[in-house]
């Protein structure tokens, strides 16, 4: 797809703004937070609202025009999912569709035991939550130094009362990705409903979700470049799910008017991702990038990682490292101050969820994260991660400079500290 290989590697030369200054498109590097928009994408959602502004539920002219729209791009994405299509529902973004799993399903069920893993998305956390209120019984279950779960403790959790297990397939922050399939045997085995939250997941890596034993997947657009306030969530055969929001809409099973335009962008987006794998052999053509930024810094002083080996095969998202920052004396040194010491050399990165470590989340400012304190790190530690993603319209001469950039905060941020 030269056209949009051309498209891609122009968006890298495009500034993006922020409250400190701007920079070239090319040095975004915090795409598990969220993705530009797609060139290609906006042109599709153009397109759909020309054509399908109307309420697909509407029977005149236009209404079926919006209609047709909707379920062609409701096609187009069961079919790259290896899905049917009355099996995926439409909803908001990824944490809606998180919450109508988890709740969803359990209206349908006597309150019991829910197990999630230890290293979970706040949306996950949150929806748990709200079980909990309800009478649910909620179980962690543990994971190692590198994020992974400890299979040896599951089969224990999968007796009665346990009737869902919620898993966040490939974890934000540390980019360690869960053995899903091993997982998900052991639930099917127990006759316990599982949920995976595929949002970091969705066109990295192949997905047939036929052939899983899921029994709920949910994931969002606005993490491979589709628009933001879309999400989707697919459902197999016989899975019971009450509607958080009543009304007609969606198989009865979401109310609310569908957001034609969106669900366009959210369909160009996928294939837009499944044709980049296409073109590198099935494999998500940012994993060289990755992979080659990481040889650049593996032997930089103060700079360890955390999450899984980048070189053990399905091990991490292929796009994503994750760092732990410290003076050359060894003292950790705070991962916010470095995203913030970072933008001032023109680079945007993470540190921790972005749905966690924002202004308005209920984590203070330079507080430990959660998901690496569950990993078996100490507070300092865990406040010291620094998270890397990276998407296609990063520029591989800009990615080159990052390492240099990096190397100038941390011994800003060490002088700072009075770390040395």
């Amino acid at each position: 797809m030269p056209g949009g290989q051309a498209m891609a590697a122009s968006a890298a030369e495009v500034p993006f703004r922020g409250e400190a200054g701007t920079a070239s498109l090319g040095r975004y590097l915090d795409a598990c937070a969220t993705a530009p928009p797609a060139p290609e994408v906006l042109i599709a959602m153009a397109e759909a609202g020309e054509r399908a502004w109307a309420n697909p539920s509407s029977l005149h002219g236009p209404g079926l025009a919006a209609a047709d729209c909707l379920e062609r791009s409701r096609w187009r994405m069961a079919e790259l999912l290896d899905c049917r299509p009355e099996q995926l529902i439409f909803c908001s973004g990824g944490t809606e569709a998180i919450h109508a799993a988890l709740l969803g399903t359990a209206a349908g069920l006597e309150p019991g035991r829910l197990v999630i893993t230890a290293v979970e998305h706040p949306a996950t956390l949150a929806a748990a939550d709200q079980l909990r209120r309800r009478g649910w019984e909620i179980a962690p279950l543990a994971v190692d130094r590198r994020g992974r779960v400890r299979l040896e403790l599951l089969e224990a959790l999968l007796t009665p009362p346990t009737r869902l297990v919620s898993v966040i397939w490939g974890q934000s922050e540390v980019g360690t990705l869960q053995p899903i399939e091993a997982i998900g045997a052991r639930c099917r085995a127990a006759g316990v409903l599982f949920h995976v939250d595929a949002v970091q997941v969705v066109g990295h890596g192949p997905l047939a979700f036929s052939a899983l034993p899921v029994d709920l997947l949910s994931f969002t657009a606005h993490k491979l470049q589709g628009p933001r306030g879309i999400g989707a969530l697919l459902v197999q055969p016989g899975v019971s799910l009450r509607p958080l929001i009543g009304g007609v809409q969606e198989g009865g099973r979401r109310g609310g008017t569908e957001a034609v335009v969106l669900a366009a962008g959210f369909a160009r987006a996928l294939e837009l991702a499944e044709a980049r794998r296409g073109a590198s052999g099935g494999r998500d053509c940012l994993a060289g990038r990755r992979d080659h930024l990481w040889q650049l810094l593996r032997t930089m002083p103060g700079l360890r990682l955390s999450g899984a080996d980048p070189e053990e095969p399905g091990a991490r998202l292929p796009h994503h490292l994750s760092l732990l920052v410290s003076s050359e004396a060894g003292t950790p040194l705070s991962g916010k101050g470095l995203v913030q010491a970072l933008w001032r050399e023109g680079f945007a990165v993470g540190s921790g969820s972005a749905c966690s470590s924002g202004g308005g989340a209920q984590l203070p400012q330079g507080a430990p994260s959660p998901v690496l304190e569950a990993m078996g790190y100490a507070p300092a530690e865990a406040a010291s991660g620094l998270r890397i993603s990276l998407g296609p319209w990063v520029s591989g001469e800009e990615l080159d400079r990052f390492p240099a950039a990096l190397e100038r905060s941390r011994r800003q941020q060490a002088e700072r500290a009075g770390a040395g």
